[in-house]
């Protein structure tokens, strides 16, 4: 099988972890193309190419480091279904299952087949009148950054004023991100391989203001108040664009989503169990 690798060199024991994998590679006598910024730390006869280029040299991305670097990941995949594995160098990691001591196991499976392929929405949005949508696998937020005060979005369903929320931010959020960002301020969690759309506002000022669970077709605008001179746009949580008062934001279910390999004994119902310290399993046993 053809392998890639990207790796946030950021993460402790990065570079341990890629070297890991070039040794399990070399004595399965796998195919493995590097991404060309680990060059600073892998010295050897590998085949180095840019992330952008990353995905067409390969079968399956092994992405190391924390949710956030297979989050990148994905975007650089973008359209291409490339599918990801990530392996765990953080802490919480809820898209990035797999530890650096049981990665050698796991990618033994993954040559005998022994996986499954989970398709994983995406998100799309549109600044006004842009042709060329911007890609969130978690989630696309607009708020009032940096001046960290109230704004006014106005969300529109199908074009159907829904409502105006005065508050910090609007969550749009796929069943991925779900146990992101949305998570954290109330929005419910979906299972992954669903398709709907969460609209979540952060810190709303008004106790009757809720997240809503929206179809997965539905195309779903926002736009900022007048009156706001500067405001934000940030696609999970790594890009960021300015907009500005009147600016209208389009966001849709984009034509394509994101294969990641997963591990029938890693469900999501355990992950949540283990990451979200649920307690015990119904069976009273802790995990």
């Amino acid at each position: 099988m053809r392998f890639g690798i990207i790796a946030n060199l950021n993460r402790r024991g990065s570079a341990d972890a890629v070297k890991s994998f070039l040794g399990w590679a070399a004595e399965k006598k796998q195919d493995v193309t590097l991404v060309e910024n680990l060059q600073d730390v892998i010295k050897g006869e590998y085949k180095f190419v840019s992330d952008l280029k990353l995905p067409d040299n390969c079968e399956l991305i092994v992405s190391m480091g924390g949710d956030g670097t297979l989050l990148s990941t994905a975007r650089i995949v973008g359209s291409r279904a490339t599918p990801l594995l990530g392996v765990n160098l953080g802490s919480l990691g809820f898209l990035t299952q797999i530890t650096l001591t049981d990665m050698p196991s796991f990618l033994n499976r993954v040559l005998e087949k022994d996986y499954e392929v989970q398709k994983r929405m995406a998100l799309e949005a549109f600044i006004n009148d842009e042709s060329e949508g911007h890609s969130a696998l978690n989630e696309v937020v607009v708020d009032n950054r940096p001046l960290g005060r109230m704004i006014d979005i106005t969300l529109r369903v199908n074009d159907e004023d829904i409502l105006t929320y005065r508050c910090d931010g609007l969550i749009i959020a796929t069943p991925t991100g779900s146990t992101g960002y949305s998570l954290s301020v109330g929005g419910p969690i979906i299972h992954p391989t669903m398709e709907a759309i969460i609209a979540a506002p952060i810190s709303a000022f008004s106790l009757s203001t809720r997240p809503m669970i929206l179809r997965p077709t539905d195309k779903v605008e926002l736009t900022v108040s007048h009156e706001h001179k500067k405001a934000a746009l940030t696609l999970d949580g790594q890009e960021t664009k300015e907009l500005k008062g009147g600016d209208t934001v389009l966001v849709k279910r984009a034509g394509y989503g994101y294969n990641f390999i997963v591990f029938k004994e890693q469900s999501f119902y355990k992950v949540c169990r283990n990451k979200l310290h649920w307690g015990v399993t119904p069976s009273g046993e802790s995990e």
